[in-house]
């Protein structure tokens, strides 16, 4: 499987150990160039990141253009517009990436976008992750990712972990 992932997915999972995930789930993994910045901004300028690296095996492609649907979508970051891009670009099997914007354009380009939850949750019945709840508890606690309740608790339900 090939995926393109944006930057929220890579330093949250690698601020709470899961970076190996990334090597373990999917075939290949790729980010553009704006991606990789914003990772090494954010590992070097954010105390709750200091000091984290990309995950093995993850390689650099940056899109050949941005799409006219990506430049002309609202809210969109650089690094979300350059991944949703390359993507098309290279038919990605999926594209990773959180945010709600970036989730709304990868479907109306018409991408497979997976979520933290996606990963997780294919970590889990892959039996890369044995348990999902001390992840979801430690994204929560030291990474500050926000999770509303409701939907925790029916990720943990389709984990088997309710």
């Amino acid at each position: 499987m090939i995926v393109v992932a944006d930057t929220s997915v890579l330093i949250n999972l690698c601020r709470v150990g899961q970076g190996g995930l990334f090597q373990n789930l999917f075939h290949d993994v790729v980010i553009p160039p704006e991606v990789a910045g914003e990772f090494a901004r954010l590992a070097g300028g954010h105390p709750r990141f200091a000091g984290l690296k990309l995950p093995e095996g993850i390689r650099q492609q940056a899109p050949a253009s941005l799409l006219p649907a990506v430049r002309a979508a609202l809210g969109l970051d650089p690094g979300e517009a350059a991944a949703l891009s390359l993507a098309v670009e290279i038919h990605a099997d999926a594209i990773l990436v959180d945010e709600r914007r970036g989730h709304e354009v990868a479907l109306q380009l018409g991408l497979r976008a997976i979520g933290i939850l996606g990963i997780l949750l294919r970590a889990k019945s892959t039996g890369f992750l044995p348990a999902m709840k001390p992840v979801l508890d430690a994204l929560q606690r030291d990474a500050g990712f926000w999770l509303g309740e409701p939907l925790r608790k029916k990720a943990l339900q389709i984990a088997g972990e309710s």
